[in-house]
């Protein structure tokens, strides 16, 4: 989804900035923003939970449901990917090894989603889900959009 221009979201996140987007409340979700915290050495990412302040402005922006979340967004600039494409493009700009699951963008793009959606669909139950929004450490929150510090 590409939205032009990028109005509406200069006080919630840098134009230049690439936002993962995810569930705070999803045990999958957490440990993949852990991993993105982990192996982004070069912090090209910022993370947001969709149940934050900033998280649900992004999310009205882009005209994506604030109530339930079925998809981690990737947000660069004015655009948005989901689902397998936000998987994809947040792989192509991490370091080797991890670059090579781009590889999965060979498969049509209808298989990768429903076997994202499969995922999706049934993460609390596969991994559970916390009673709130995990929060950020000290040394990591600066990962994180400033509002997710402390909701």
């Amino acid at each position: 989804r590409d939205r032009s221009p990028s109005r509406g979201l200069g006080d919630v996140y840098k134009r230049q900035d690439c936002v993962i987007l995810f569930d705070g409340v999803c045990k999958l979700c957490n440990v993949w923003a852990l991993f993105i915290v982990k192996v982004d050495t070069q912090q090209r990412f910022k993370l947001c939970s969709v149940q934050s302040p900033e998280g649900q402005s992004i999310l009205n922006y882009f005209k994506m449901p604030t109530d339930h979340f079925d998809t981690m967004l990737l947000v660069e600039g004015n655009q948005c990917f989901d689902k397998s494409d936000a998987f994809l493009n947040t792989m192509r700009k991490l370091s080797y090894p991890w670059r090579l699951f781009t590889a999965f963008k060979i498969l049509p793009k209808g298989i990768r989603n429903w076997l994202y959606d499969r995922i999706a669909r049934n993460r609390y139950y596969l991994f559970g889900q916390y009673d709130s929004c995990m929060l950020p450490s000290k040394e990591n929150e600066n990962r994180f959009l400033k509002g997710d510090v402390g909701e």
